[in-house]
């Protein structure tokens, strides 16, 4: 039976300028996906990023955050480095720009891995070989030798999520990882996030707008609207039988991704 291994306890996150998370709870078990969605503005980011601690100016003025039973915010800075990457992973909304235009994938994916454990070079490419493998990247090695210049848009947010995973971190935080994407590729990042999750039984987070990748992926969704939660619960029922007026909204203009 899955383990309770994430949950916000009654957050609430505050700027300089006012509160913007107000009262925020849920929880994900082992494996599962959750849907934060919302439009731009709402908050969806700022949760996600106080997980790993990256709030800036920001703080957590009220409520736990905790991993595994663990309040995150009672950790030391050291003590949050050992999880950032190793066990709690992040995907950016654009790899390409947290990706080096001037060494290989291969340089960056080694730096990535050796800052979370002892490996050489031979260990981490094969780990990162078989992985692009396991995700159908075409011709592996040659995008372990390639700078990112030298690869599309689409092809870079899909290393970008497949070097989060090389440490096998036990939850994942995908910050509106398909929305500088066309279609096509969206469909496959979506794919390529499921089968993660398949193999290595994963927690996702997914931030997003689109209820279509949403639909296509999430066992449960919140819905964040100004910073307050107004629905949350099991994927279908939410997609299916929304109950507030702003779920029914999102719900009506974006098309669907089919959810295999």
């Amino acid at each position: 039976m899955a383990k309770e291994i994430l949950a916000f306890d009654s957050v609430d996150i505050s700027y300089e300028n006012g509160e913007v998370l107000h009262d925020i709870s849920f929880s994900l078990m082992e494996g599962e996906i959750l849907g934060l969605v919302g439009e731009s503005g709402s908050g969806k980011t700022t949760a996600i990023k106080s997980i790993l601690g990256l709030l800036n100016d920001g703080v957590v003025s009220k409520g736990n955050i905790n991993y595994r039973g663990e309040n995150l915010l009672s950790l030391s800075e050291r003590e949050m480095r050992q999880i950032r990457g190793a066990e709690i992973g992040m995907i950016f909304q654009d790899s390409k720009d947290s990706l080096s235009p001037i060494r290989t994938i291969g340089s960056q994916i080694l730096e990535s891995m050796a800052a979370h454990a002892k490996i050489n070079k031979s260990e981490a490419k094969a780990k990162a070989l078989d992985l692009f493998n396991r995700l159908n990247f075409h011709d592996p090695e040659k995008i372990w030798n390639s700078h990112p210049f030298e690869l599309s848009g689409g092809m870079n947010q899909r290393i970008g999520i497949a070097m989060s995973m090389l440490t096998e971190p036990s939850v994942l935080l995908a910050d509106e990882p398909t929305s500088a994407l066309d279609v096509a590729v969206q469909k496959q990042v979506v794919q390529e996030l499921l089968s993660l999750r398949e193999i290595f039984n994963t927690a996702i987070i997914i931030v997003t707008h689109d209820i279509g990748v949403v639909s296509a992926m999430a066992d449960k969704i919140l819905v964040l609207k100004d910073g307050y939660s107004v629905e949350y619960g099991v994927a279908r029922d939410v997609l299916n039988t929304p109950k507030h007026e702003y779920t029914k909204l999102l719900l009506s203009c974006v098309p669907r991704l089919n959810k295999k």
